[in-house]
């Protein structure tokens, strides 16, 4: 499987939904924090042209926000 990097803030909800959703299917992922980590918020910024959490990188893929459909996807979720 593909590394998973997900960028997240403490108090987003969509963050907890995406990190539960990752979790219900046992999917290994790295979180970067990036009101705690600056390195983490410039590399969403610069590399990945991200401005809100969750974004989730799959590959090559970027999902900003929690969407589910794009998610499943990614992962080959049924």
């Amino acid at each position: 499987m593909e590394k998973i990097t997900l960028y997240t803030q403490p108090d987003c909800p969509p963050c907890k939904i995406v990190k539960m959703f990752l979790q219900e299917y046992n999917i290994s992922y790295h979180e970067k924090d990036i009101k705690n980590d600056s390195k983490a918020r410039s590399e969403l910024t610069g590399r990945y042209g991200s401005y809100s959490t969750p974004t989730t990188v799959i590959g090559d893929k970027v999902i900003i926000g929690f969407e589910l459909e794009q998610l499943k996807e990614a992962l080959q979720i049924d």
